[in-house]
């Protein structure tokens, strides 16, 4: 099997970004959150993908199941993406 990067990760967190018509960047120059941004999230480990719900920014986890191995965010964004598109 195939090593999966973090760079795939952020492909396909720009793909879904761009599909959902979200901002590219969590916060903006002024450092205000841009609601419904995608980004990656990396702690225990692991990475996650979150989601700006608040120009303070607030987060929520949009697979609600913590933060996971890269192979396993990358299964989740990719059925993500397609059901998106």
């Amino acid at each position: 099997m195939e090593r999966t990067t973090r760079k795939q990760l952020e492909f396909l967190c720009e793909r879904i970004n761009n599909a959902k018509k979200t901002p590219l960047a969590p916060y903006n120059d002024k450092l205000v959150g841009q609601i419904g941004n995608f980004h990656l999230s990396a702690a225990y480990g692991g990475v996650s993908l979150h989601q700006t719900m608040t120009e303070g920014g607030g987060v929520r986890d949009v697979f609600s199941c913590g933060h996971v191995t890269k192979r396993d965010l990358y299964q989740m964004m990719c059925a993500y993406l397609v059901a998106c598109e």
